[in-house]
């Protein structure tokens, strides 16, 4: 829907839920824009919160930790926002994200607004403190892979240097939901309650450093500035602080943060940036009171932990004196001061931790512990996951060398304690991580060694996967980057169905696209990835789980006609004709329909009102042999932008669902008249959850085609036209007087679109002989013409003395010659310097090839000359027709004559508006490049009418993001030598 975020629901599946599978949304495809909030999980969603504290959402609860007056501010604020231009419609409580670098940002929370984070006081209320450490996650299904790598980087960091353990949710009641909602980046601090919270990472959020920054705010972190001693280590500058931002900036009270003892941390990745929330970027509003080893401490870091965020984590949690986590494929630890003697009432813990579908070798090579029954006194402790109460592999004391240890799955969990004063040498381990094995479980994640970093070189791994008799193994992908090859032929995973190397392949996988799901026709599914010694990639995270096709069932799943088996669950369908009722199972009268008039009209169902929500109408139409349908639209209004995601009306020539297609429409403007190519048509609506709009009206007419029996008796083409039919030339032809037969027309050619095709006379046939043929090329003032090569078949010659096409950078052929072309070798593209380009192709009276085809496009930027003849510029060169697209980078450079300076006036300014311009704007910098001194960043309505260099030159950027668009800009630009000093006048 143009304009307005579409907010993400987490379960909101059409598909039948399968009781007894553990909940993971990445094993559902949706797409963001396409969810459905109707019916939304009952998680705690920090966009609903009471108010917002920069980037942490508050309930009623936290704003008792503020003094009355400072809550009351807290909740006007927050209802003040939901009246402001980029609020969510019907939620009033959007909170303020900020920025991770201190610059003010947009303060629409459906987009990352910038990088003011702030820190962490931790919690003091032990109900907020995670159990055991124990943080059970779920990613929701709408991140891509590289966003998922990241999240699980972040959860990582945290658990390498404290005892925090992030646990892919299984049953537990209490978890983490990462979730893009339209309050950007925001969360709430510490555990809340006994059921499922959402982490929001919002646009732009998906950095490493903020989502760790985010995650603090999970484990117990409130921001460091807010810390109820703040005032004796930084000053707040309240001048310098946005209008309506000031409640960023309160304290805690002391109830409610507990600082354990540890001084305030400047280094903090919990900290407000010095500028955060500033009236601009060289205005501080966080200033450190002191010195620190001499210098002022850098402040809102957002690349690690700091020392200090490592050890309030490790008092809040508890966290043993001695131990670590251990996350390398290969290591090796021991008992403190292994082998001179451990002391007494020692307690130690190391959590290994390698990635998941990796087992763990566990090999203790010293052991010389107190002995007693039981090791009841010393000992060390193996326990066959991730926490201490996970099932005991094994307890060991004595000087006896315990077996090997395999995990069953990717982690382990080793415990030290001593309580005798008898010494003795302590014990040495090693491990080391394995890939592949036996996997014999109803579901799991298996990802390639080392993800999410990159994999290792020169791996093989092999996983046998197995699940319950009966059913088979579902196979998703969450994330995949493995080498790029036609073959696969270095780096790759292979999947078979069934059990060893020698059962049937499914498929063998690499490069970046996500496979499809896959489905075992047994129990069993084979896997095995190989990495060569050179690149190495990210590679892969893939789930499985146990299958069972519903629709084998007697009842087919409780669906009335038609049952459709899905990965993971299932789906009823219906005959046509029909369409599903609102409980998914039952079907009932469509629209749509099977229609052989020779004309008559459709419309969208309810039509001339709203079209109902979740509606798909197809209408096949049928006409004779011979004959054409032809498709006018009346009125045309659905919900929809350029991609058509939401409610679309689509057309194909043929019945099926994959006959050719003529467009996929949607928004407000009326398609162009489609003909099909053959007697049939398909015309298909579809409606979503969401948006209604008044649908569209359409009529169709069948005609019968002349051109399909002898090319109508026309020479070269026929067109066929509804009644009739009409013959057409093709390039360097024209129409003869009979109306069937095309001789020879002149050859000169001047060429206006943005874009298009030229080609030889008489393509694709033999271009004829003794001809010279002309095309200008002109696009729109400040857009160069780039001319690229689909076909190159011309006589050759080592200089191209015979046939050839010639290329001019200019108006004519006396402008600078781009290159002279024949043979049959593809050239490279060829760019004019300017909008304007010249060819001439020339045949002598000898050999005759194919001749060439090419197409001509423009790309913006480059240098222009200003002189005193005032000349334009556009920001797009569709400007007046279309809007300027997105993902747009421009650089033009305009020089004037030396002692001359630029004046620039402005004709029309209409770029999507920003507080700070961070999304789509034109910049100006008074010289060549961007270093020198920047005139300024402009969007919305733009800068002033007039704008002046100090010197011969500015430069112009133009950026545009991947979202909204607006019409552009025009300018025109003149030399001139009376430069005003200010560079702007009205």
């Amino acid at each position: 829907m143009p304009g307005v975020a579409r907010l993400p629901l987490l379960l909101g599946l059409l598909l039948l839920p399968r009781p007894g599978r553990p909940l993971d949304l990445a094993d559902y495809t949706y797409d963001l824009a396409e969810e459905d909030d109707s019916e939304p999980l009952n998680y705690k969603d920090p966009c609903k919160a009471a108010a917002f504290l920069g980037d942490i959402a508050l309930d009623e609860e936290d704003l008792r930790a503020f003094q009355v007056q400072q809550a009351a501010d807290l909740r006007q604020h927050t209802a003040r926002k939901s009246s402001i231009k980029g609020a969510v419609p019907g939620n009033t409580s959007t909170p303020s994200c900020q920025s991770t670098n201190g610059q003010p940002q947009r303060e629409a929370c459906g987009r990352w607004r910038g990088r003011s984070r702030s820190r962490r006081a931790a919690t003091s209320r032990p109900e907020r403190v995670w159990p055991d450490g124990v943080i059970p996650f779920v990613i929701g299904g709408n991140f891509t892979g590289s966003q998922r790598a990241v999240f699980r980087q972040a959860m990582r960091h945290w658990e390498k240097h404290t005892c925090v353990t992030f646990l892919e949710r299984t049953d537990e009641d209490s978890y983490i939901v990462f979730t893009y909602r339209p309050c950007g980046c925001c969360s709430y601090v510490g555990r809340r309650g006994g059921g499922p919270q959402a982490i929001s990472i919002g646009k732009n959020c998906d950095k490493f450093g903020i989502v760790v920054h985010e995650l603090g705010h999970v484990v117990g972190f409130w921001h460091e500035h807010t810390r109820p001693d703040r005032d004796r280590h930084v000053s707040i500058v309240r001048e310098n602080i946005q209008p309506g931002q000031e409640y960023n900036f309160l304290k805690m009270e002391p109830q409610e943060v507990e600082s354990l003892g540890e001084t305030y941390d400047f280094d903090s990745i919990m900290h407000y940036a010095r500028n955060t929330f500033s009236r601009g970027i060289f205005l501080d509003t966080i200033v450190p009171k002191y010195e620190v080893n001499g210098v002022k401490p850098p402040i809102g870091q957002r690349t690690r932990l700091s020392k200090g965020d490592i050890a309030q984590a490790r008092k809040l949690y508890k966290c043993p004196a001695c131990g670590e986590t251990l996350q390398d494929s290969t290591g090796n630890f021991s008992s403190p001061e292994y082998p001179n003697g451990y002391s007494a009432h020692m307690h130690c813990v190391w959590r290994i931790s390698v990635t998941p579908g990796e087992k763990i070798i566990l090999n203790f090579t010293s052991l010389d512990l107190y002995r007693s029954r039981l090791c009841w006194y010393d000992y060390v402790e193996v326990r066959d996951g991730f926490w201490r109460k996970a099932p005991l592999r094994g307890r060991f004391c004595g000087s006896k060398l315990p077996e090997p240890i395999v995990s069953t799955d990717s982690r382990l969990w080793v415990e030290f304690r001593s309580s005798s004063n008898w010494v003795g040498k302590g014990f040495f381990a090693v491990y080391e991580a394995i890939c592949g094995g036996d996997v014999k479980k109803d579901y799991g994640h298996i990802q390639s060694p080392n993800y999410p970093d990159d994999y290792r070189p020169s791996k093989v791994c092999i996983w046998r996967i197995q699940v319950s008799e009966g059913f088979h193994v579902g196979l998703t992908f969450q994330s995949f980057e493995i080498e790029r090859h036609d073959s696969c032929a270095y780096d790759y995973l292979e999947v078979r169905d069934g059990h060893s190397e020698s059962s049937t392949l499914i498929g063998r996988y690499c490069g970046y696209e996500k496979p499809d799901d896959i489905k075992s026709t047994s129990s069993r599914l084979w896997l095995k990835f190989v990495s060569d010694g050179s690149i190495n990639k990210a590679g892969f995270a893939v789930n499985f789980f146990k299958e069972v096709d519903e629709c084998s069932r007697p009842n087919r799943g409780g669906c009335e006609q038609r049952c459709l088996n899905t990965l993971g669950s299932y789906k009823c369908s219906c005959d046509p004709g029909y369409e599903l009722a609102p409980d998914k199972r039952r079907c009932e009268a469509a629209c749509g329909g099977f229609l052989t008039k020779l004309n008559g009209s459709i419309t969208s169902p309810g039509w001339p009102k709203e079209y109902p929500p979740n509606k798909n109408c197809i209408w096949q139409l049928v006409a004779p042999t011979q004959y054409r349908i032809s498709l006018q639209f009346d009125f045309f209004e659905t919900e929809g932008n350029d991609v058509c995601k939401y409610d679309f009306v689509e057309v194909r020539s043929g019945l099926t669902a994959d006959s050719k297609l003529h467009g996929k429409f949607c928004g407000s403007e009326k398609p162009e008249v489609i003909t099909s190519q053959y007697n049939n048509m398909r015309v298909e609506f579809k409606s979503d959850n969401t948006v209604s709009k008044k649908g569209f009206k359409a009529h169709f007419f069948s005609d019968k085609d002349e051109c399909s029996k002898d090319n109508g008796g026309c020479q070269q083409d026929c067109v066929n036209t509804f009644g009739s039919y009409e013959c057409q030339c093709r390039s360097g032809f024209v129409l003869h007087d009979n109306k069937h037969d095309c001789k020879e027309a002149g050859c000169d050619h001047k060429v206006t679109s943005t874009s298009g095709t030229i080609t030889s006379p008489n393509w694709p046939d033999k271009y004829p002989s003794k001809k010279e043929c002309t095309w200008a090329i002109s696009s729109t003032p400040g857009h160069r013409v780039k001319l690229t090569f689909m076909e190159m078949d011309i006589e050759s010659q080592p200089e191209c003395a015979y046939d050839h096409l010639e290329v001019f950078d200019g108006r004519d052929a006396k402008a600078p010659v781009l290159g002279r072309f024949c043979g049959s070798k593809k050239p490279e593209p060829v760019l004019a310097t300017g909008s304007r380009m010249f060819l001439r192709f020339y045949s002598d009276n000898s050999v005759q090839r194919k001749g060439f085809q090419a197409s001509h496009a423009t790309e913006c930027g480059g240098q222009v000359r200003a002189d005193v003849k005032t000349k334009d510029l556009y920001s797009h060169a569709q400007f007046g027709d279309n809007n300027y697209p997105g993902g747009v980078d421009c650089e033009w450079v305009i020089v004037a004559e030396e002692g001359y300076g630029v004046e620039l006036v402005f004709q029309t300014f209409e770029v999507e508006e920003e507080t700070d311009c961070g999304y789509d704007y034109m910049e100006l910098f008074d010289g060549y490049d961007s270093t020198a001194p920047r005139l300024g960043r402009y969007c919305g309505s733009g800068p002033p009418e007039e704008v002046y260099s100090a010197g011969d030159s500015v430069l112009v950027k133009f950026h545009s993001d991947d979202t909204i668009t607006k019409k552009g800009f025009h300018l025109r630009y003149t030399s001139t030598k009376f430069q005003d000093t200010l560079h702007s006048r009205k």
